[in-house]
């Protein structure tokens, strides 16, 4: 029998100025559950996730929460009140039974310092430090809005290992594909002001939601021929007798009103970059360029070329100097030595993550025109800007709505709809997947996929990276900086087997330095001079192939019974329970193939 729910959203509804925004929620939240809350901008997942919250009083339907559980909500944008330290907005959020530890302990590893002044945080602190303060108490359950924005890698990562050890319950909200499918076991889908749930995490959505889709579809298609195939017979079908069957009369009207309600799913983003002249072949080189400030070495000789083509990542952690270096390499900052040559027939343009291109006081007409007027060419095209704007889900309505009261996906796509309509054959993207929804990252991701000129891309989002560039630089230690071909998961292969690389002759070293006279027992006995693997690694190796094989075969027969489409109807319990076991399956069998494939690269070079 399951457990009673921590939290419940049952037939929730709101409307906002006279448009329905949410008309039949439902959310089930039982102890331990890891759940993703996913939709469009604009769909209402930030004001349903408020209701769950208490922040927010739903029009109808019913919220319920258990009694004497504790709730946490990350907000997009924190309010820090009065209070004057980090520390103490941070400890203000823990209860009596809570670990004043965990203030400190969440603070360090989210690189923030207790005393710290709270009017003086940069937005992206100011994430980190309500992060804090909402981790710290270890709550029933946590509801977390866009937890990774402005989170540099090392920190996601960290975020993702600190969710999966705490108890509670969690509801995120993310645009981050790879976070979602780390830490969720069930998907809960808003659209158009319903949800549906899929139990199982991230991973298994989109392919859900394009069946949903297509069948939806196909449901409207149906629809859209029986309203003919009745209007025909209305028309045509009783010329004999001037007097009409009502009833199918009335019914004619029902299917038209069916059809009328049926809202298909919000519109795509149209997306393109603005056609200019192609640039030469090379595009940039640096030679052995170093920039430093206030002391401390950021860049130090780093050497690259980048032709016409290449799209490549800058990936590190905040503060290693990934703007610094990409700022040199397009000539708005000057290195300290070194030389960068740049190529012909250059035509940039940047996104800045801090949108600074963007001011909260004008209009969203003039921000993209730059007040001259409603008209701007797009392609070597005359492009209206209510025209244009469309493209980028903008009503007509919001030309006019001042910058600083639109939301942050809003301003997000209407910086890209500004940086895209510049032509242009170097594209230089500083965080661009900040605050955009999946669907548009999708659009951008085919954009810079199919882009004819250059792209330089800073980005934390791992699955963005992947998915887009075909080299990316990070940074080493002092200063270095170093070039991988292909994206994010590619960078990490390489660099782990360069690590294996570097850790075999410091062991060999050591397990020499440990015999005294530089030989073990086993190579005196053997006359021979090389290492030889211990019984426990000579025992893992012969065996780790036995249990590679049964974990396959285990997860084979989970997959074999969970193709039975009737199973989660009919038995949710073991449809869960197998869920988790192929969870587990699937760690356990990576992590058997590592130590093999580790092992197995050892005895080949100690034979050898």
């Amino acid at each position: 029998m399951a457990p009673p729910p921590l939290l419940r959203l049952d037939g929730v509804r709101l409307t906002f100025g006279g448009t329905p925004l949410l008309t039949d929620v439902e959310l089930n939240v039982l102890p331990g559950d890891r759940i993703a809350l996913v939709g469009r901008n604009g769909s209402g997942k930030s004001t349903a996730l408020k209701i769950a919250a208490g922040m927010v009083e739903a029009d109808g339907g019913e919220v319920f929460r258990k009694p004497g559980a504790t709730v946490r909500y990350l907000p997009q944008e924190p309010d820090f009140g009065d209070f004057r330290t980090v520390g103490a907005y941070v400890a203000a959020g823990l209860g009596p039974a809570d670990d004043p530890y965990r203030v400190t302990f969440c603070l360090e590893a989210l690189g923030l310092s207790e005393g710290a002044d709270p009017a003086h945080l940069s937005g992206g602190e100011a994430r980190r430090a309500a992060l804090a303060r909402t981790l710290a108490p270890e709550p029933d359950i946590i509801l977390l809005d866009e937890p990774t924005n402005h989170l540099d890698l090392p920190t996601i990562e960290w975020l993702e290992e600190e969710l999966r050890s705490l108890k509670s319950a969690i509801v995120v909200i993310s645009h981050d594909r790879r976070f979602l499918e780390n830490v969720t076991r069930a998907t809960v889908w808003l659209d158009r002001g319903t949800t549906r749930r899929l139990d199982q995490g991230f991973g298994g959505f989109e392919a859900w939601r394009d069946k949903l889709l297509e069948e939806e579809e196909r449901d409207l298609q149906k629809l859209d021929r029986k309203i003919v195939r009745e209007e025909h017979w209305l028309r045509y079908g009783v010329t004999a007798r001037r007097t009409r069957n009502q009833r199918r009369l009335e019914a004619l009207h029902t299917l038209r009103q069916d059809r009328r309600d049926a809202r298909r799913s919000v519109g795509q983003v149209q997306m393109a970059a603005g056609e200019t002249r192609e640039s030469g072949k090379l595009v940039i080189e640096a030679k052995h360029i170093a920039k430093a400030y206030d002391g401390r070495t950021l860049v130090d000789d780093f050497s690259t070329r980048i032709l016409r083509g290449d799209r490549i990542g800058f990936v590190g952690p905040n503060g290693a100097g990934k703007s610094t270096l990409l700022k040199m390499l397009i000539g708005q900052i000057e290195p300290d030595s070194g030389s960068i040559r740049t190529g012909t027939n250059l035509d940039l343009a940047f996104l800045d993550q801090k949108r600074a291109a963007l001011r909260d006081d004008t209009s969203v007409s003039d921000a993209l025109t730059e007040g001259h007027g409603d008209q701007l060419i797009v392609n070597g095209e005359p492009r209206h800007v209510v025209s244009y704007l469309k493209d980028f889900l903008f009503s007509p309505e919001q030309i006019r709505t001042p910058v600083g009261n639109l939301s942050g996906g809003e301003r997000a796509r209407l910086l890209l709809a500004k940086t895209l309509a510049s032509p242009a054959n170097l594209l230089v993207l500083d965080e661009p997947t900040n605050d955009l929804d999946m669907e548009t990252l999708d659009l951008l991701q085919e954009l810079i996929a199919g882009y004819p000129g250059t792209v330089l891309l800073v980005s934390h989002d791992r699955d963005f990276l992947d998915r887009t560039v075909t080299s990316t630089i990070t940074p080493a230690e002092n200063g270095r900086w170093i070039e991988y071909a292909g994206g994010y998961s590619d960078m990490l292969a390489q660099r782990r087997g360069e690590a294996r690389q570097a850790l075999k002759p410091t062991a060999a070293k050591s397990e020499g330095a440990a015999t005294g006279a530089g030989r073990s027992d086993a190579t005196r006995s053997s006359g021979s001079g090389s290492a030889k693997l211990s019984f426990k690694q000579k025992f893992a190796l012969e065996n780790l192939p036995k249990e590679i094989a049964r974990l396959e075969k285990e997860i084979a027969k989970a997959e074999g019974e969970m193709a039975d489409p009737t199973l989660f109807s009919k038995k949710p319990d073991r449809f869960q329970a197998l869920v988790k076991t192929i969870e587990a399956s699937r760690a356990a069998l990576a992590k058997a193939e590592d130590e093999w494939l580790e092992l197995e690269m050892l005895r080949a070079e100690m034979e050898g």
